[in-house]
């Protein structure tokens, strides 16, 4: 601390004591010029700038500020706020879908314009469902995504079926509609199976089919085995919506299982070895829902027959159709019953006040719990299962979107479908 005209001073002590001196320490701002060799006396006015400069700058804001590090959210960096201190992009959420929209249209050609809504992770989960025409498949598909019974179905995210559409028997959802929520659960809602508006309408206007089909009623059928193949392949959940479980419908679930494409291997090899073990081929989970079921149907008795006989008719095949019902033993087939979507206020008014004063206090007797409490124990179930991987490799989102166009162009190039085609007419 000493200055340089000073240090070369031998330092001999004037008694045999050693002398001990105080340091001294010159403060100076960046601004000034001034020579190691200031005098002492101007250091407190110095140390006072600098001081009130210190306070200027402990007054700077200390919230955390995340950069965004991923190659692949270059063009959602570049779109986030910049914090105005730091200069730094900061970590915004992913974006809210406000409606679906569509992966496949109504010609069956695949659409890209989902993929701005993917991310570069893995942390997903996909659901598809399939069903017979106006069994309420985008209502509940609304349901478990982002909407609640109270809402109006008008703003639901996938379009419910107007009642105009109602009168005339046609259907409201046409292709593949896509929908991911920001908790990164991707929706798709499909076309009805086997559905007689779309070949009312290919016959009434002369719509022209692709050279390969030669009847209508073949190429509706087509169409509901690939879209049901292909949500075989690329869902983790696949939820088949139906009235009631038929032995047609059964047979339907086992074509497009035997007509589903097989998992690509880790090495991408096109083989094509049809002696493939069974456990690396990818199966999805598949839950059976009843929606509008009655009374009757909740009752214990009626509920174990529904068990045993789909248990029975889905026994020869390789979808997980156990053990994802909690409730039960894991055993038991993935069932769930839906009453009738309705006002529980007014239901419970008009159960309960044809009865003597002091019952109709008390809420009317359904035989099931209320609508929403099953919907939200639905969605629970739903959205509660283990991620499972997709392919023999792990699939971000955007690696699973173009996993299933490339699964979407196999499955309507398919050399078995279309030879089951064939065999049909």
């Amino acid at each position: 601390a000493k200055p340089p005209g000073e240090r070369c001073k031998p330092s001999a002590p004037a008694s045999g004591a050693p002398s001990l001196e105080k340091p001294i320490m010159l403060i100076k701002t960046r601004d000034e010029g001034g020579k190691p060799g200031n005098t002492p006396d101007v250091a407190p006015s110095v140390s006072g700038a600098g001081t009130a400069k210190l306070e200027r700058e402990g007054q700077r804001p200390t919230q955390p500020v995340y950069q965004i590090q991923n190659r692949g959210m270059g063009s959602a960096a570049s779109g986030g706020a910049v914090d105005p201190v730091i200069g730094q992009t900061k970590l915004l959420p992913p974006e809210k879908m406000k409606h679906s929209i569509k992966l496949v249209d109504d010609q069956m050609n695949w659409c890209d314009s989902a993929m701005e809504y993917l991310r570069d992770q893995t942390d997903m989960l996909v659901v598809g469902v399939i069903g017979l025409q106006g069994t309420g498949k985008s209502t509940i598909m609304s349901l478990l995504s982002a909407n609640s019974p109270e809402e109006d179905q008008r703003a639901y995210v996938f379009r419910a079926q107007a009642q105009e559409i109602k009168e005339r028997a046609g259907n409201q959802s046409s292709g593949i509609d896509f929908y991911i929520t920001q908790e990164r659960v991707i929706f798709l809602d499909t076309q009805p199976i086997l559905s007689p508006s779309i070949l009312d309408h290919l016959i009434n206007n002369d719509r022209k089919l692709p050279p390969e089909y030669n009847l209508p009623h073949t190429y509706v059928e087509m169409q509901s085995l690939q879209i049901t193949a292909f949500l075989f392949t690329v869902c983790q959940v696949k939820s088949s919506h139906l009235y009631l479980y038929t032995v047609s419908i059964s047979r339907f679930l086992q074509t497009a299982e035997m007509l589903k494409p097989s998992t690509p291997s880790a090495s991408h090899d096109s083989t094509g070895s049809s002696g493939a073990d069974d456990a690396s081929e990818y199966y999805p989970h598949i839950v059976f829902l009843q929606n509008n079921a009655r009374r009757e149907e909740f009752c214990p008795r009626n509920l174990k027959k529904m068990h045993m006989a789909i248990d029975k008719l889905m026994a020869h095949s390789h979808l997980k159709y156990k053990g994802l019902n909690r409730d039960y033993l894991e055993t038991e087939v993935n069932l769930f019953l839906l009453p009738m979507m309705e006002n529980d206020g007014e239901d419970a008014l008009t159960r309960a006040g044809s009865g003597p004063p002091l019952f109709s206090l008390l809420p009317g007797y359904r035989g099931h719990p209320s609508f929403s409490s099953l919907v939200s124990k639905f969605r629970s179930q739903i959205l509660a299962m283990s991620r499972s991987q997709l392919s023999h490799t792990i699939l971000t989102e955007k690696n699973w979107f173009h996993y299933a166009a490339r699964i979407w162009d196999g499955v309507k190039k398919s050399s078995a479908l279309s030879e089951y085609s064939r065999l049909l007419s």
